[in-house]
């Protein structure tokens, strides 16, 4: 008989911040593509000067898409521990990361509110994660199957 394999804390941090991510993403994608003019989170247009963006469409798309569903996605993957959610989960945190530092360049560091920083500082503990030894055994090994007697 098999006993269930214990799931290490960093395992459920790592799950935690991607449903932060994927919910963060989702809403502030949702609201960004339901109105580009970024009005509903307080986000002036103005922010947009100097890049190719006329208003904050694109970035909506991309962040509904890529830092909503995708995170969404390796979570889920990350529960049930298919073989694709380690890579998965790494391509979040850098895909986070990414976007932080483009961010930045393209429209400068905005320390009120802090939220480049708290996205940033999410991408980096992500990526940290995914490398810890007990991350990786987890998400990188079958789950255990247990059989029942009926």
């Amino acid at each position: 008989m098999n006993t269930p394999e214990k799931r290490p804390i960093s395992f459920y941090a790592l799950l935690t911040l991607l449903f932060f991510q994927a919910a963060s993403g989702l809403y502030g994608g949702t609201a960004l593509i339901m109105d580009p003019t970024g009005n509903l989170l307080q986000m002036p247009t103005a922010l947009l000067e100097g890049t190719s963006f006329q208003d904050f469409l694109i970035p909506g798309i991309i962040l509904f898409s890529i830092l909503g569903i995708f995170p969404l996605i390796v979570l889920i993957g990350s529960w049930q521990r298919k073989p694709w959610a380690w890579p998965g989960a790494v391509l979040v945190s850098i895909a986070l990361i990414i976007w932080i530092a483009v961010q930045i360049t393209m429209i400068g560091y905005a320390p009120e509110p802090p939220l480049q920083l708290v996205y940033g500082l999410v991408g980096i503990v992500l990526l940290i994660l995914t490398q810890l030894p007990a991350v990786r055994k987890i998400l990188q090994s079958k789950p255990i199957h247990h059989e029942t007697n009926n």
